[in-house]
C-alpha cells in the first residue's frame, strides 16, 4: 500500500490525474485510512477500500465518484475496516446483502415468469403432448373450440388450471392456496387436477434447484395433496373377437384413407397414439421391412413390419415426410382421428371405445395366440416389469415378427380379412404427385 496520503477534498479528487504510462493510479486519503481514488488514464474515477486481511491484501470497489460522494465513501471505508478488524471478510458480507437485495426485489416476481423458464429450460425433455399439457395449464381462455365439442359444452375454452394460482408472486404459493386450488377443480375437472398438481410439484422442486428462486419456493405445497383426487379409475375400454369384423368393416369406410390406415395399424401394432401419428417415412425400412418407433420409454423402438400393416402403408400416397401426412395440420401429420373413429364405433353400436383402447386391445387380442408377455410389451413399448426383461432378453426382430404376425393373423381371421403373403407386402414407391 503507498505511504504518501492525500487529504481528499470534492476538487482535489478532480484534479487527480493518473501518472503517465500507468494503466492507473491510486490515490490515498490522509484522513480515512484504507480510503483510495483510482484513476485511469480515460479519466475514469472510483473509490477503492483496501487493507491487510487474514496475511492477504483484500481490496474493494466501493464506487465512481458520480454515485458517491467523498463523505459516503469515507464512511463506507470506515464500516468495513472495523469489520476487517473483527475479522470479518466484508466481501462475504457484501454477497449476503446482495442475495438478500435480490430475494427482495425477487419477491413480486410471479409463477407465471418462473413457469416459462421452466418451460424453455425443460421442453427439450418433453414430447409434443408433455408441452401442449403444460402451455393449457396457463391459458387465459376464451378461445372458440373448433373441433370435439360436446353437447352442452361451452363454445369457449376454460382458462388454464394453473393460471390463477402461478398469476401469485412465487413466493406466495402456499399448501393453503394449492389445496384450494385442487378442491375447486376436482368437481369438474379430476383428470386435469391431477395432471396439474403433478405438474406444479415437479416446476417448484426445479425452481427450488435455482439459485434465483430457491429462498422463494415452498417445496413442501404439493405434498400429501393427492388424497383430496379420486381414486384413479383404470380403463378397460377394449375390442372384444367378436366385435373386430363390425370394426374393420366401419374403418374401411371412412372417406380419409390415412386416417383409416392409421387407425387399423395403430390395432394392430398396439402403438401410442402419438408416437404412430409422428411416424415418418425415412423410419420405414423397406428392405428389412420394420419400423423405426419414437418410443417415451426407451427414446426410439424398433418393430416388425407384418404383412398387412405393410399392405396398408404400401398404398398411402407420400405427401410429406409422414406417413400419416394432414397438409392442413399446422405439424403436417395426422393429429385428431377420434372424431372419424367415433362414427365408426357409433355406427357398429360398439361400447365406448377410445383411441388408446385400441393399444389396450392389442395387448388383450394377443393373448389368444398365447403370445408371451414379454413379446407383446415389447412390441408396445411397455416399459419391462421384471429384471429380467430389463437385464437379460434381447429379443431379435425376427422372433418378434414370428409372433406378431401370428398376432395380426388372428385379429384379420377375425375380421374376414385375408392375410397377404409374404411377397405381396414389399413396398413399392409411390407416385407423390
Amino acid at each position: 500500500m503507498a505511504t504518501k496520503h492525500i487529504g481528499f477534498t470534492a476538487n482535489k479528487i478532480k484534479d487527480l490525474a493518473c501518472e503517465s504510462g500507468k494503466s492507473q493510479t491510486i490515490h490515498w486519503d490522509s484522513k480515512t485510512p484504507s480510503l483510495g481514488l483510482r484513476v485511469t488514464p480515460t479519466g475514469n474515477r472510483a473509490y477503492i477500500f483496501q487493507t491487510w486481511f487474514n496475511g492477504t491484501n483484500l481490496r474493494l470497489t466501493i464506487g465512481d465518484i458520480e454515485t458517491w460522494t467523498l463523505g459516503a465513501a469515507q464512511v463506507e471505508a470506515r464500516r468495513l475496516k472495523v469489520l476487517t478488524d473483527q475479522g470479518i471478510d466484508p466481501r462475504e458480507e457484501r454477497a449476503k446483502a446482495e442475495a438478500k437485495n435480490k430475494a427482495s426485489r425477487l419477491k413480486g416476481v410471479t409463477g407465471l415468469v418462473v413457469w416459462g423458464e421452466y418451460i424453455k429450460a425443460r421442453q427439450h425433455q418433453w414430447g409434443d403432448r408433455h408441452k401442449s399439457d403444460h402451455k393449457d395449464m396457463v391459458r387465459k381462455g376464451g378461445e372458440k373450440i373448433t373441433r370435439g365439442l360436446k353437447i352442452g359444452q361451452p363454445a369457449v375454452k376454460q382458462k388454464g388450471i394453473l393460471l390463477d394460482l402461478l398469476s401469485l408472486p412465487i413466493n406466495e404459493i402456499t399448501k393453503d392456496k394449492v389445496l384450494a386450488m385442487v378442491k375447486k377443480e376436482v368437481k369438474d375437472r379430476p383428470s386435469r387436477a391431477r395432471l396439474a398438481l403433478s405438474a406444479l410439484k415437479a416446476f417448484l422442486t426445479w425452481a427450488a434447484d435455482q439459485n434465483d428462486y430457491k429462498a422463494l419456493v415452498d417445496t413442501t405445497a404439493c405434498d400429501r395433496l393427492t388424497k383430496e383426487l379420486p381414486p384413479k379409475q383404470a380403463k378397460d375400454d377394449c375390442l372384444q373377437k367378436e366385435q373386430l369384423k363390425t370394426w374393420f368393416d366401419g374403418v374401411k369406410k371412412i372417406n380419409n384413407p390415412i386416417i383409416g390406415s392409421y387407425l387399423q395399424i395403430l390395432l394392430l401394432t398396439g402403438a401410442r397414439r402419438n408416437e404412430l401419428a409422428a411416424l415418418e417415412w425415412a423410419d420405414v425400412d423397406t428392405q428389412w421391412h420394420t419400423a423405426l418407433i419414437k418410443d417415451k420409454v426407451e427414446g426410439t423402438r424398433t418393430i416388425p413390419l407384418t404383412p398387412y400393416v405393410e399392405l396398408l402403408l404400401n398404398n398411402l400416397k407420400r405427401v410429406n415426410k409422414y406417413v400419416f401426412a394432414s397438409p392442413t395440420a399446422k405439424s403436417g401429420r395426422l393429429t385428431e382421428p377420434r372424431k372419424a373413429h367415433q362414427v365408426v364405433i357409433e355406427g357398429a353400436g360398439i361400447p365406448s371405445l377410445s383411441i388408446h383402447g385400441l393399444r389396450r386391445s392389442f395387448g388383450t387380442l394377443a393373448e389368444w395366440v398365447e403370445c408371451p408377455t414379454g413379446i407383446s410389451a415389447q412390441i408396445m413399448g411397455h416399459k419391462p416389469s421384471a429384471l429380467a426383461e430389463k437385464h437379460y432378453r434381447r429379443r431379435p426382430i425376427d422372433l418378434l415378427r414370428q409372433w406378431h404376425s401370428k398376432i395380426e393373423k388372428f385379429i384379420l381371421d377375425e375380421a374376414g380379412i385375408p392375410q397377404p403373403q409374404e411377397g405381396a407386402k414389399r413396398l413399392r414407391v409411390v407416385n407423390t404427385e
